[in-house]
């Protein structure tokens, strides 16, 4: 196998015939002299190791099972790789991106915004008319505005990987059904309760007509919080839990739609307005799961709610690097650390960061973050792709943990180390990804049943370990 650029990923299959005597080893570093790069296999013995930091791996010990790893296509994604890179640019990013080949890193979970965010040239939804006007029959409804650029990039990716997953997430009702008659600010008026969940269901109807079925559903981006200058709209606990218990869910019902409902999509730090959400009997019977971000609390949060109703599901759904962070190894080892690894230990089927690709000027967008970085940059002059520290942070897991993989357990938080352990379901391999926060190198004896493996992390690395 020939070893990566600075600017790709290793070549070759991400699991060309698993030897039962040794494991494969994947290799970043924060300087950057390794990226996502394949080490010399690690072979097994019955010796124990006493002097390295013991990590034991239990496959008996088994947890949810995966969906898989991504990012959103916002519309500045979709319009940068629709219009700035070539045909053969295109294609090669995507099989890059979405392929298990000999480049590819598999993502198979994103996320779409229904109608425009703050990554949008303009701020739009399904259903806009003059202002002072109403359409209660959403005769006006159209998803034109994705026809350019969004849908032909979400088809491809899921010709390129068949077991690609999608949430979708509203940043606004159209104007017309909210209190401030503006996509900015406001909150839904309870009298177009009725007209926005036919909304999103006309939505997913039309996406699944265009060969882009949506998976899951969450009824309001961070709905806590009203920007000034972006699509948004406040939805309280009360609200969310009337709208999905007494005009989505049962829509839904009758209209035998299977996208499952995802509730929050919001930051860590306020469990209590899922919880309430949950607490509803009526909004509970709809809930599936429920969607979380980053950008404030803590990820254990996500247990929390887990713990109090063990048959919901956990998705990660957001989370944004950018200029306010520039230092490449930190922000390899916090996305490894708090998102793949604390996301999923936490319950987490899917993880998806922000912008699958924005521009080096951070967009384009209308309003928001500024200053975002997105999973990968693509020069609108050239074409030419910078795999940023969020991509090697996802890749990690998403090239060699495959949908329905089961996480299982794994010793974790030693030494600074950090680690998730998964199996696949396919072909019985396990993939073990491990972080060291240290500021020296540690010396692990990874264990599993009566065999034994050593390795050595150095600091700040991240390093995934593939066996059968």
């Amino acid at each position: 196998m020939l070893a990566l650029s600075g600017c790709g990923v290793s070549r070759g299959a991400s699991h060309p015939a698993l030897a039962a005597e040794a494991a494969q080893v994947w290799l970043s570093t924060p300087d950057r002299e390794h990226l996502l790069e394949r080490q010399r296999d690690i072979p097994f013995t019955a010796a124990d190791t006493i002097d390295a930091t013991r990590i034991t791996v239990d496959r008996s010990q088994q947890f949810q099972t995966m969906v898989g790893f991504g990012a959103a296509i916002t519309d500045a994604s979709a319009e940068l790789m629709q219009r700035r890179l070539t045909p053969a640019q295109r294609e090669a990013l995507l099989q890059e991106l979405f392929g298990r080949g000999a480049d590819g890193v598999g993502f198979s979970f994103v996320r779409l915004t229904i109608g425009a965010s703050d990554f949008s040239r303009t701020h739009v939804t399904y259903d806009d008319v003059p202002s002072g006007t109403r359409d209660d029959d959403l005769a006006q409804f159209s998803i034109a505005s994705a026809r350019a650029d969004l849908l032909p990039i979400v088809r491809r990716a899921r010709a390129v990987n068949p077991q690609l997953s999608i949430v979708a997430t509203p940043w606004s009702a159209p104007a017309w059904m909210k209190s401030s008659r503006s996509l900015i600010t406001g909150s839904l008026d309870p009298a177009a309760y009725p007209a926005f969940a036919e909304y999103l269901r006309r939505y997913l109807d039309a996406f699944a007509n265009e060969g882009v079925p949506i998976d899951w559903l969450t009824v309001q981006n961070e709905p806590h919080h009203e920007p000034k200058d972006y699509p948004g709209m406040r939805f309280t606990p009360a609200q969310r839990a009337m709208f999905i218990g007494r005009h989505l869910g049962p829509l839904f019902i009758a209209r035998n739609v299977h996208t499952q409902i995802l509730d929050w999509d919001h930051n860590w730090d306020e469990p209590q307005s899922p919880l309430s959400v949950l607490g509803d009997s009526v909004a509970r019977r709809y809930v599936r799961g429920v969607a979380w971000h980053c950008y404030a609390g803590d990820v254990s949060a996500q247990s929390k709610v887990h713990d109090a109703f063990p048959d919901t599901e956990t998705f990660f759904t957001e989370c944004a690097g950018g200029a306010w962070a520039p230092n490449f190894g930190d922000n390899l080892r916090w996305n490894t650390k708090t998102l793949v690894i604390g996301a999923t230990r936490h319950w987490a089927r899917g993880v998806a960061l922000w912008n699958l690709a924005l521009d080096a000027h951070h967009g384009p967008h209308l309003g928001g973050c500024n200053d975002c970085r997105g999973v990968i940059t693509i020069d609108s002059a050239t074409g030419a792709v910078t795999r940023n520290e969020e991509f090697y942070a996802l890749a990690h897991a998403s090239r060699f943990v495959r949908p329905r993989a089961v996480r299982i357990a794994s010793t974790s938080g030693v030494d600074d180390l950090d680690t998730v352990a998964f199996r696949n379901a396919d072909d019985d391999s396990v993939v073990l990804l491990i972080v060291n926060s240290a500021a020296v190198a540690r010396t692990v004896t990874v264990v599993e049943a009566h065999t034994h493996f050593r390795s050595t992390i150095a600091a700040g690395a991240v390093a995934t370990f593939v066996w059968r």
